[in-house]
């Protein structure tokens, strides 16, 4: 189900409507390797474009609004900050080597040893990784389960912190089915490369937790 990459980097299907916001682009990428999938937090998807018009906004390449269309807000071959500081894959499969000790578990000292390593052996990063946004804002839990030293945080940092993100519409999903198809059979990547962010990187848990790109696909 593989489709044509345009000269600009856009793909041509008729299904991915063209919304590139350049702002958002931060050079080129020579290699794609993984999918991170992940979820606004804006309500719509007017609201995420906007944004992504910016002064120094960032962005993925892909947004889903909550009716299942699929926007293409970055080129291709254009590297986007949508990962973050990464975490250890080896610690999931214990095969860190050498191990990671108290002190180089630090967010940064994680980070700089992590993006050294071969793609495969450590998680996908804006270097070589496509992003795909899921329109779904979150909603602050009672403020009884926030702890009493973040409860005057601004509105925004406790969302992104504490936030519970609302799950994923079936229209959502089906089309994050087949984009996230489409993109692994166009650029060969493999279906062990795709994550939710916070498998990757240190975010709100809830973000894309009902995310699920494993749907049947049919048609082109």
């Amino acid at each position: 189900m593989s489709n044509t990459i345009d000269a600009n980097g856009m793909i041509q299907h008729a299904r991915i409507k063209a919304a590139r916001s350049p702002v958002i682009e931060r050079g080129q990428q020579t290699q794609i390797v993984g999918i991170i999938v992940h979820q606004t937090g804006s309500e719509n998807a007017a609201s995420s474009l906007s944004s992504y018009k910016r002064a120094n906004a960032n962005g993925a390449h892909f947004l889903i609004d909550l009716d299942g269309t699929i926007w293409q807000t970055a080129a291709i071959w254009q590297r986007t900050y949508h990962v973050g500081k990464l975490k250890a894959r080896c610690l999931v499969n214990k095969s860190c080597t050498p191990p990671y000790t108290k002190q180089n578990q630090s967010v940064d000292r994680m980070h700089n040893i992590e993006k050294l390593k071969a793609p495969g052996t450590r998680y996908p990063m804006n270097e070589d990784a496509i992003g795909i946004e899921l329109v779904g804002g979150a909603q602050l839990p009672p403020m009884s389960q926030i702890p009493l030293r973040f409860q005057n945080l601004p509105k925004d940092k406790l969302l992104a912190d504490y936030g519970v993100y609302r799950q994923p519409t079936v229209a959502q999903n089906q089309s994050l089915s087949w984009l996230v198809k489409m993109l692994e059979d166009t650029l060969q990547i493999a279906q062990s490369e795709v994550f939710r962010h916070p498998e990757v990187s240190r975010k709100n848990e809830t973000e894309a937790a009902g995310a699920n790109w494993q749907l049947p696909v049919t048609g082109q």
